[in-house]
């Protein structure tokens, strides 16, 4: 990083530490994979943190759940669309899917009944119907509600399928392949304390920290930037290791609009997403009694951001990490990969170029090595991604041809007849005679 890079973030992190009167701050950007640049401001003790100290990240917990959820839809043990009771009958919000309860849209309430759970011991809630105070505040689906309960009962659902606690799973999936030897269920030295600081006067006191018994998997875990630098590397670009690329990018769709008053965020599969100055990012915040945290990923500029504070509140703690990320991708614009040639099936080839839907035209166009994107050649034509499948057909990826199937469809003589696209027929001409078109197409276009 460039040395005026790296003063403009550190300026931004102690103004943040100043301003949100944190009695530790502190964070990272990792760029390529790796963590490129850190700072702290603030004391843990009577010493400055460092990249190995240990903060509470709350919240962000929930998406070492939401990965070991999806693992579990890859080995084909579940599927998104499955019911929660399916695999756990005596579950309350039953009838919710898995891919609701990712998302927040499960209609369960966003927290247990009293006592607070942050800040009450697990034993309290020592079975699943204790997490619920009541019934769900609507059905399933109709509408985005942040719910730490529903994180709570992804986490039986995890150690249910899995046969042990969702922390072993976490550990030997995660943690263990990813190198995150300093991320944990409860406090390992060296740690900072959590504070809450008087609103009007500069005083501390200490906060509580618990084992969080079936609600640890909303917000119990503990990590270091070191640690955070490497998921947020994860989180950008998959693991085979844990779960691919294609993956990841999935748990980055938006699944559940943003809730009323909150028009730049919605909700992913676990993730949330945000719009920054222009730039979208995907991640979590997290808080719990005397901590704060953030960790956002900018998959257009390949960068993550993190920081975690020990206090309860005051630092603006997302929009800094979402300052951190602009400030370098701003200053060091990511360059792009050189291009290069590359091999092309013939027959594939063949197929690229423009293609009429009715009278509108488009184009088919190679991207890398196997994808193919769609898009108008002028006008409002509609732009999508597409993936081979095994049988020989496409699927789309993103825009209004989303979960979509593409086909090409070719004559008795094996030559390609036109493209089918969810029934939509894309032909070389424009309602040319002989064309497959549906409906009757007058032969021969004629002057106005």
């Amino acid at each position: 990083m460039l040395d005026a890079t790296a003063h403009a973030v550190t300026h931004r992190l102690a103004v943040e530490q100043s301003r949100g009167r944190a009695p530790s701050l502190v964070g990272g950007v990792v760029r390529d994979g790796a963590l490129v640049w850190s700072g702290a401001r603030g004391l843990v003790g009577n010493a400055p943190p460092h990249d190995d100290t240990q903060y509470r990240i709350g919240s962000i917990t929930k998406t070492f759940v939401a990965v070991l959820v999806l693992r579990l839809r890859e080995e084909g043990l579940l599927s998104l669309d499955d019911e929660l009771g399916r695999h756990l009958p005596d579950a309350p919000a039953a009838d919710a899917t898995i891919a609701q309860l990712l998302a927040h849209s499960s209609g369960l309430a966003a927290e247990t009944g009293a006592p607070w759970w942050e800040r009450s011991d697990g034993s309290v809630r020592p079975d699943l119907a204790s997490l619920v105070a009541g019934p769900p505040l609507r059905a399933p689906g109709r509408r985005h509600h942040y719910s730490n309960v529903g994180f709570g009962l992804l986490g039986v659902l995890v150690g249910t399928l899995r046969g042990t606690d969702w922390t072993v799973a976490m550990q030997d999936e995660i943690l263990d392949p990813l190198g995150m030897g300093r991320t944990t269920y409860r406090p390992v030295g060296p740690h900072a304390e959590g504070f809450a600081v008087h609103p009007w006067a500069d005083v501390l006191l200490p906060e509580p920290e618990h084992d969080h018994g079936l609600m640890a998997p909303a917000g119990q875990l503990w990590s270091t930037i070191d640690d955070l630098a490497r998921y947020g590397a994860f989180l950008l670009r998959g693991d085979d290791r844990v779960l691919p690329r294609a993956v990841v990018e999935e748990m980055r769709v938006p699944s559940a609009p943003a809730e009323a008053g909150e028009p730049l965020r919605s909700q992913g599969l676990g993730l949330q997403l945000m719009r920054h100055q222009s730039r979208d990012l995907a991640g979590h915040t997290g808080s719990m009694p005397g901590f704060v945290a953030t960790l956002w990923v900018d998959p257009a500029a390949d960068l993550a951001a993190v920081a975690c504070a020990n206090v309860t509140s005051g630092p603006a703690i997302s929009t800094l990490v979402a300052d951190l990320l602009a400030t370098v991708a701003d200053r060091e614009p990511r360059l792009p990969a050189p291009w290069a040639p590359a091999a092309v099936d013939p027959e594939l080839l063949a197929l690229l170029g423009p293609w009429y839907w009715g009278a509108s035209p488009v184009a088919l166009r190679l991207r890398g090595p196997d994808e193919l994107h769609l898009g108008g050649l002028g006008g409002g034509a509609r732009t999508s991604r597409f993936r081979p499948r095994p049988d020989g057909t496409w699927v789309g990826l993103d825009g209004y041809y989303a979960g979509e199937t593409l086909r090409v469809v070719r004559g008795p003589d094996g030559a390609v007849s036109h493209l089918d696209l969810g029934s939509f027929v894309f032909t070389r001409e424009p309602y040319a005679p002989g064309e497959v078109i549906p409906g009757d197409v007058p032969d021969g276009w004629r002057p106005g």
